[in-house]
């Protein structure tokens, strides 16, 4: 009886990881509010029926979840007390470094963009929708540093997973400043019209890019230098592939018709159109990442 409680591959297991994973899930739900106490969360949802909150809410406890699952994947130590504590561990840092990611993507990507008034007084989808999309990137980033068999060492497998956060982050970023480059338009300020269909293409180019960095840093940890390697191809392939993909969706997925054209130079914003973009961007990211 007492294997059963110990064994990490009981059933006892799969409840226990079920039953902490909805706390943790709670738990990261009060952070949210603590980190947004300007806005009533369930006036938001429940009484103003407020979509682009629902859908930034829902994006991020999407992000909390797949953040959870790279603290799921690693290697079992062997007992199941020691690999639950392990789990709690870096389940809390999960939610402690999505919360901050979120907050510094706000700052950096959502620069200049007051996003209580986006999403509560203007209740902006297409702020709704990237905001959504930022805390699953996030996840994804924080997914691939978590993962891998340093949880048994848990103050380097700490160490690790805040380095290759950070890194992860920063190429994050940056490559969402060359998606901008390549556009002629001005993305922030079309998101800020409540455009929907710029903001849906946009988020797709945040997950492909996120993918392909978790891609990079996800697995075993060897050495800093294979890590390096391995982050550095992803990341170039990642900046690389942003204008191939949008000529590919342009020229191949909406023949006869200009991408820009669908998405800011007419009266209504053709959501369609963003996201066909917005599919082109997660299906080559996840194809480069079965490839590479």
């Amino acid at each position: 009886m007492t294997d059963f409680f110990t064994n990490p591959n009981s059933y006892f297991a799969t409840f226990a990881y079920t039953a902490l994973s909805l706390i943790f899930l709670i738990i990261s739900r009060k952070a949210y509010q603590l980190l947004h106490k300007e806005i009533n969360m369930n006036h938001e949802l429940v009484e103003r029926d407020n979509f682009a909150f629902a859908f930034a809410n829902v994006g991020y406890l999407s992000g909390v979840i797949i953040a959870l699952g790279g603290a799921l994947t690693g290697d079992s130590s062997g007992n199941l007390i020691n690999d639950l504590i392990g789990f709690s561990l870096y389940a809390l840092m999960s939610i402690v470094l999505l919360n901050l990611s979120i907050i510094l993507n706000d700052f950096l990507i959502l620069r200049r963009m007051n996003l209580k008034h986006e999403l509560v007084e203007d209740q902006n989808i297409g702020v709704g929708v990237l905001e959504a999309a930022i805390s699953i990137a996030t996840g994804l980033i924080i997914y691939g540093a978590v993962s891998g068999d340093s949880h048994h060492d848990v103050i380097n497998g700490f160490l690790s997973t805040a380095i290759f956060w950070a890194i992860g982050m920063g190429i994050f970023v940056l490559s969402t400043f060359v998606y901008n480059a390549i556009l002629n338009f001005n993305l922030l300020e079309e998101i800020k019209k409540n455009n929907v269909a710029v903001g849906v293409a946009y988020s797709g180019v945040i997950i492909s890019i996120a993918n392909l960095i978790r891609s990079g840093i996800q697995g075993d940890f060897i050495s800093w230098e294979a890590s390096g390697y391995s982050i550095l191809y992803n990341s170039i392939i990642a900046l690389a592939v942003l204008p191939i993909v949008r000529v590919i969706a342009d020229k191949l997925l909406l023949p006869g018709q200009k991408l820009t054209d669908e998405l800011v130079n007419q009266e209504k914003p053709n959501v369609g159109a963003g996201l066909i973009e917005a599919f082109a961007y997660i299906s080559c990211s996840i194809l480069l990442d079965w490839t590479l």
